[in-house]
């Protein structure tokens, strides 16, 4: 059996976590128990802890989801259990600020991630990262069905601008109003598309209101994955404002349907974009710049069209029926070992 640990809290609220869409996948052919569903961040944590215990002799090994956040402590805890009951444990790194967390809590991370069976990243830059510090380290991409993502070439691509993560600090969404008035062309429209987690929506809605952008920016909140998809096919460009990344998942289902994508090019996006090739990549809180590659798009149908047809050819390696395969490589290796 197979014990992951994570926060499953989609039916409280929160957002869809890693350990939701990986875990039906992975139950066709291993035996997984996942918590934690538990809402209280203590209660959580002690629910994992007391699950390691009872589970510690019928379990061939722990995941555990290992954030950048304050949520690092959770996996910290739980490393620190299953080295004292020697049951072997995976950290499954996610988070777009990892590399400030392997610094700041340098002596942590090196118990973590050095007395750890291995270490899961989703990106190269993570993995060029955990490389520098000599941890044991296995690249295993975030992944698509990509059979959900119908793909439309944009090869005449209008001011039709999408949006799509939470309205966090971090990831400065006020950026993409701040295009869409700089581009002054009337017809021009964005769609927002995420939940507010911590009150930096309100401060968006405000900056649209001073720019007198109302009629012109839709907010339709947090939806289902099919409802934007869905969505999407209105829209013929994709931004990513984010000042902190690593590599997001909308980015990725973003070229799946075929949306030409202009991104800042903080943390592991450079890994995931090729600026010119597979996308347009420009400085972090710039407007100037990022308005400047949405034009180029606009005035160059060929060029959006390359960079749409591109993209989807690359993000082919991220479909689930591929990435499957380094899971199933990870995990048979270990059950085999502890049967």
């Amino acid at each position: 059996m197979i014990l992951y640990l994570g926060n499953i809290l989609s039916k409280r609220g929160g957002s869809v976590g890693f350990i939701e869409t990986i875990t039906p996948r992975l139950s066709s052919r291993y035996k997984i128990k996942a918590v934690s569903s538990v809402k209280s961040r203590p209660l959580r944590l002690l629910h994992m802890l007391i699950t390691v215990i009872r589970y510690q002799r019928s379990c061939e090994v722990v995941l555990v989801d290992t954030f950048s956040t304050q949520a690092f402590w959770f996996a910290y805890a739980v490393g620190k259990l299953c080295r004292f009951l020697k049951v072997p444990f995976i950290p499954i790194v996610r988070g777009g600020d990892f590399v400030k967390r392997l610094e700041a809590s340098k002596a942590k991370c090196d118990f973590l991630f050095t007395h750890s069976y291995l270490n899961i990243v989703p990106s190269r830059f993570l993995e060029f990262h955990f490389n520098q510090h000599s941890y044991k380290v296995k690249y295993v991409p975030n992944f698509i069905e990509l059979e959900k993502y119908p793909f439309r070439l944009r090869d005449q691509v209008q001011a039709k601008i999408l949006w799509v993560r939470a309205f966090h600090r971090i990831y400065n969404p006020v950026l993409a109003v701040e295009v869409l008035n700089q581009l002054n062309i009337p017809k021009a429209a964005l769609c927002m598309v995420g939940g507010d987690t911590d009150g930096t929506r309100e401060h968006v809605e405000k900056r649209i209101a001073e720019l007198e952008l109302t009629d012109r920016v839709a907010l339709p909140g947090r939806l289902l994955k099919d409802k934007w998809i869905k969505l999407a096919d209105q829209y013929d460009i994709f931004l990513n404002t984010t000042t902190i990344d690593n590599m997001p998942v909308s980015v990725i289902e973003a070229m799946a349907l075929g949306l030409p994508v202009v991104s800042t090019d903080v943390g592991g996006l450079p890994y995931l974009i090729e600026n010119g090739i597979t996308g347009v990549l420009v400085p972090s809180n710039n407007p100037d710049e990022m308005t400047k590659g949405v034009q180029e798009l606009l005035t160059n149908p060929e060029y959006a069209r390359q960079l749409s047809l591109n993209a989807r050819q690359m993000v082919e390696q991220f479909d689930w029926d591929k990435v499957k395969l380094k899971w199933f490589e990870v995990l048979d290796g270990i059950v085999k070992i502890r049967n």
